[in-house]
């Protein structure tokens, strides 16, 4: 065949070499930043900016009404994220040229959005946010300085915006408390400190405002939190502040942990686990109809291999018929094919019925099929035999019916009802025991599988599938980054 209109097959090491190195991404990152920063030796700025310890900082913006707890949530997340901690009362206290400026401006109430941009721009441009990222309190206010903000190419991965009941903020607004060792927020009522040494030091700040000034502030904040949450509206979260702190601080680290969704090129390989009942054989035709990936049950596949009269049909028939294991160099041969033709490569797939032990997963490793997303769907014994034993199919229409889910609709149905011998409590009870021998084992292969209730409405347990499906995988947290809940 002529070599310019073969297909073109693209070996899977390097989408998995690309996925694991997260190469698209970094080059990704390179791009934007010698856009944004116009370097005037761009190879010489790649290779410095590669040269860092870490070139994927936190870029995070906080913003939220007067009281919502921004300073108290913006310093644990500094603490947690060993990013710095930025207000723009910081910035003016700065010992620039700058920063003398602005002060002076600020005399007069009034500095120019370009020369506010350009204090913020100078102060994200130092070495120690460079190196560490930075979390940006109460800036911008405004879609005016958000737009300011971009043209500087200060651009945050995350944002986060909280929100509270303006009674809630006028209540706590009150009660404020303020150390004046360590600058920490409390309240007299909803965050009084553990240290006797730290409450008897508190201090009312001299900011507090009456309520009616309050209301003010919180009516010219609701003014502009629409047109801000439409300019950040691709990386905003909106968390609902009225709550505990620690409850409050939990969800905006688990969301600034999630990396934000990624123009690489994704093509998904799934590995679907679960004891007989689980419901993978549903999941997985959810997930091809939904995402037009590739669904592949490994009974079936040998199946219709054993049934299309090929060499390798010839070699597994016997062991189907007596329903005896086919032997697994046989079934991986068989599978890796499968894997390797332009529809999984192009689209993806979605795998059910091997690995079953951790020898096979070695093996499918090896022949350089790695999944990118694993989930076991779990349940319990006793909801696994309540689920197969009592479902059974009409020979005549192929239905399935079950005793409890889906009654047959008379008799007659039920008098011509046929049950698969494999799916009587005996034979179930050997398959699950062989099923939990090794599930310790593959659990502990696949560190990084999501375990999914599977006791759930079927619907139920496909979106939590799913919403670990889209995007890319939760960052795991270094051991700087590591913190006590």
């Amino acid at each position: 065949m002529d070599a310019t209109v073969r297909p073109l097959r693209i070996p899977p090491e390097m989408a998995i070499y690309a996925e694991k190195h997260d190469i698209f991404h970094l080059v990704q990152t390179l791009v934007r930043n010698v856009m944004v920063d116009k370097p005037e030796d761009p190879i010489q700025y790649l290779i410095n900016f590669l040269k860092r310890d870490r070139f994927d900082v936190p870029r995070i913006i906080l913003l939220g009404p007067p009281a919502s707890g921004k300073t108290t949530i913006a310093k644990k997340l500094c603490e947690h994220t060993q990013t710095i901690h930025i207000t723009f009362s910081d910035i003016l206290k700065d010992d620039s040229d700058l920063s003398r400026a602005a002060r002076q401006y600020q005399d007069k109430k009034q500095i120019p959005k370009d020369f506010w941009s350009q204090l913020i721009q100078q102060r994200l441009s130092k070495p120690d946010c460079i190196r560490r990222g930075w979390v940006l309190e109460a800036i911008p206010k405004t879609q005016e300085e958000a737009l300011y903000l971009q043209e500087a190419g200060i651009t945050p991965d995350h944002v986060v915006m909280l929100e509270a009941p303006d009674v809630v903020l006028i209540e706590r607004s009150s009660g404020q408390r303020i150390d004046p060792v360590t600058g920490d927020v409390y309240h007299v009522t909803f965050m009084w400190p553990e240290s006797e040494e730290v409450a008897q030091r508190l201090e009312t700040p001299n900011t507090l405002m009456p309520a009616d000034l309050i209301a003010k502030k919180l009516q010219r904040f609701h003014t502009e939190a629409h047109a801000l949450k439409c300019t950040y509206h691709s990386c905003l979260k909106t968390i609902n502040a009225d709550q505990p702190h620690v409850d409050v601080f939990s969800q905006v680290l688990n969301y600034v942990r999630t990396p934000r969704h990624s123009a690489s090129p994704y093509t998904p390989r799934i590995l679907l686990f679960g004891p007989p009942g689980s419901g993978k054989s549903l999941q997985a035709k959810l997930i091809a109809q939904k995402y037009g990936i590739v669904n592949i049950c490994c009974g079936e596949l040998l199946k219709a291999v054993s049934a299309d009269e090929s060499h390798m049909g010839e070699l597994i028939k016997p062991y189907l018929e007596s329903e005896q294991q086919v032997p697994s160099s046989i079934v991986l041969r068989i599978l890796t094919e499968r894997l390797s033709r332009m529809d999984c490569t192009t689209r993806g797939w979605v795998l059910h019925g091997f690995p079953q032990d951790v020898e096979q997963a070695e093996e499918l490793q090896e022949s350089n099929f790695i999944p990118n997303r694993v989930f076991f769907l779990e349940i319990t014994d006793d909801i696994a035999i309540e689920r197969v034993t009592l479902r059974g199919v009409d020979p005549v229409t192929g239905e399935w019916y079950h005793s409890i889910y889906k009654p047959v609709p008379g008799p007659e149905v039920q008098a011509r009802l046929r049950f698969n011998p494999r799916h009587s409590e005996a034979q179930l009870l050997k398959r699950l025991k062989e099923y939990w021998n090794h599930t310790a084992d593959l659990q502990a292969f696949y560190p990084q599988a999501v375990h999914i209730n599977a006791d759930q409405d079927p619907h139920t347990v496909f979106e939590s599938l799913e919403s670990r499906l889209v995007g890319r995988l939760p960052k795991i947290l270094s051991n700087q980054e590591t913190f006590e809940s």
